[in-house]
């Protein structure tokens, strides 16, 4: 095997390149080739398909009857880093490629000519970008949306790396750049093009449903896709929610669309207008669908409150056997909207009549090593009672940064909870949430 400590498939020459100039990634190389005739491909492209030269834009297997015989008319390239000479083939490799009579006589030494088009975007960003610092490791795609947060040191780059996003990565016709963590009511953020076309209108499929909506005035992170899946599996037809923060309506809409009634709230307008929308051009029913634009205290304290009286005053009911479920996808101050359930309802009375299932997934950020310990406490904490006893589940959603998680608690919200008068949420001088919100809530 080669023992060069530096690839032969990695551009050279580059590094620094802040304008891009697609000449200076051309490198002639020398491959390793094994020269075959087309008879014995199919039996000997499986034997070495490990040494394949793989690049983008690169077949390993070609005809090239300008460098090889009239019999031997087609050419394995091999990978140059892997191979520089016959014996680097493993010996039960060559034994069996030696059954089809194929030995060193078959193997080559051709020049070739790497291009641009032949590296992958990532092979580039190592090339160009600063060595021993942190690179372009992830990035978001929504609809035809690149989204970037780069670190400082980058910034200098963000041109560059946002033509070759542009150039490498299919249906991408708009490269941005998040100008700093998101930090505003609405959860959207500043954005720069550093690419592409100032075009912010996206559509989304997520759980058999589209989503269109302007990024650049709407939150939307595709990294919760597997999250949302995860609480559409646990709703079942027939079942309520209630979406406290539903944004555009990735657990609103399909769980709509599964036959679950549906009450969805986003404090944003321009998230409540894509809501709706939404909901109409996936062909929600009206009569399981009620859309609202308020603060997430009045939706808990109104609509919530008002559902739960009704059922117990017996004017409106929730189907045998079916759940109710809130979900609070809001995670850097959720918890802190938990104390509007104490005490909700004051009317003891109806208590007796009270008869639900009802559970409250409320997602938060934690910070340190123990997440579900951290998690539980932040829950407790702020819904000012230990609701240890009542807990389904607390799950680690997805990792935000080092030592930093995304987490949901999932607990019963037990009618001692709404009704006992001990519990009653005090009336606080605290500015209403659209100026409470305005700060860092997610990066």
């Amino acid at each position: 095997m080669s023992t060069s400590s530096k690839s032969l498939l990695i551009p050279t020459g580059v590094r620094g390149m802040k304008s891009l100039d697609r000449e200076k990634f051309n490198r002639k190389i020398t491959a390793p080739v094994l020269k075959v005739s087309e008879d014995k491909l199919s039996k000997v492209t499986p034997i070495c398909k490990a040494y394949f030269l793989k690049m983008s834009n690169f077949k390993p297997v070609q005809s090239s009857v300008a460098q090889c015989n009239e019999n031997l008319n087609k050419c394995i390239y091999f990978d140059p880093d892997k191979v520089t000479n016959w014996t680097d083939i493993t010996e039960n490799i060559r034994t069996s490629l030696n059954q089809y009579d194929i030995n060193e006589k078959n193997f080559d030494l051709f020049d070739i000519t790497l291009t641009y088009d032949n590296f992958k975007f990532d092979t580039i960003f190592k090339a160009v970008l600063p060595e021993n610092e942190e690179i372009v490791s992830s990035f978001s795609h929504i609809g035809h949306i690149i989204h970037l947060n780069l670190r400082d040191h980058l910034l200098e780059y963000r041109g560059l790396i946002g033509q070759v996003l542009l150039d490498k990565i299919k249906n991408c016709r708009t490269v941005v750049n998040k100008t700093y963590v998101i930090d505003n009511t609405y959860r959207n953020f500043s954005m720069e093009v550093i690419a592409g076309d100032e075009d912010f209108l996206v559509t989304v499929k997520e759980n058999k449903c589209n989503f269109q909506f302007d990024f650049s005035k709407v939150y939307w992170n595709p990294r919760l896709c597997k999250e949302h899946e995860r609480i559409l599996e646990i709703l079942k037809p027939r079942d309520v929610l209630f979406d406290v923060f539903c944004g555009v309506g990735p657990f609103a809409i399909p769980a709509a669309k599964k036959n679950c009634r549906v009450l969805a709230n986003d404090l944003n307008p321009e998230s409540y207008k894509w809501l709706n929308f939404n909901a109409k051009h996936n062909k929600i029913k009206t009569d399981n669908f009620k859309s609202f634009n308020m603060d997430g205290k009045d939706f808990i304290q109104e609509i919530f409150k008002d559902f739960i009286l009704n059922v117990c005053k017996e004017n409106d009911k929730v189907s045998d056997g079916a759940k109710i479920h809130i979900t609070m996808n809001l995670p850097a101050i959720a918890v802190e909207f938990l104390k509007y359930f104490k005490g909700l309802i004051q009317e003891i009375e109806l208590k007796d009549k009270f008869n639900l299932d009802i559970i409250v997934h409320v997602y938060c950020f934690t910070t340190g090593d123990n997440h579900q310990a951290i998690a539980k406490q932040l829950v407790n904490d702020n819904f000012g009672v230990d609701v240890s006893p009542h807990i389904v589940d607390i799950f680690a959603v997805r990792n935000v940064s080092p030592k930093k998680e995304m987490m949901r608690v999932s607990f019963r919200l037990t009618k001692e909870f709404i009704f006992n008068n001990n519990y009653i949420a005090e009336e606080t001088n605290e500015p209403p949430c659209k100026i409470k919100c305005t700060r860092k809530t997610e990066e």
